[in-house]
């Protein structure tokens, strides 16, 4: 259950997440089968050894294709977000929950943003521009395009003066 006012990331982004995660554990996988192969070659290693560090990296590519593959849902399920007459403010994390507050005051321009893999579920990420310049730039993933649009135009200021 959200606290009051709080909106939940768009639910195909745990699918954006899994698919970024997936092509994550490939690009991992195929290197360290490169980096196995070669260091086998190198020693001249019998096929006993071989076998066991194929063993291992089976094991340990289906490890991390599990864990990517799992993972995003449980972070879907920690994360949220609201905008109110303060700011924004987000809330993520699992194991180490954070919390980002931006106030109005602070946000000196926003971008909305789509990958290809976004793009192809209809999400974006929006880009919110601070003053300062630790942590000067903060991003929120999995919003739909109409909502991240929505929010950008919501963060900008209305009356004509700058944010800073």
């Amino acid at each position: 259950m959200l606290p009051d006012g709080f909106h939940r990331l768009d639910p195909r982004f745990v699918h954006v997440q899994q698919i970024t995660g997936l092509i994550t554990a490939g690009v991992f996988s195929a290197v360290a089968l490169l980096a196995l192969g070669s260091l086998g070659l190198a020693v001249g290693a019998s096929w006993m050894v071989a076998g066991l560090g194929a063993g291992a990296w089976l094991a340990g590519s289906g490890l991390l294709a599990w864990w990517l593959w799992v993972w995003p849902r449980r972070a879907y399920a920690h994360a949220a977000y609201r905008l109110d007459a303060e700011g924004l403010e987000i809330r993520r994390g699992v194991i180490w929950r954070q919390v980002i507050n931006v106030p109005h005051t602070r946000v000196q321009h926003t971008d909305v943003s789509q990958g290809p893999i976004e793009r192809s579920h209809d999400l974006s990420t929006l880009i919110v521009h601070t003053a300062g310049t630790e942590h000067a730039q903060v991003a929120l993933a999995g919003l739909s395009r109409e909502d991240a649009l929505a929010l950008r135009d919501q963060l900008l200021p209305r009356d004509g003066r700058d944010a800073v």
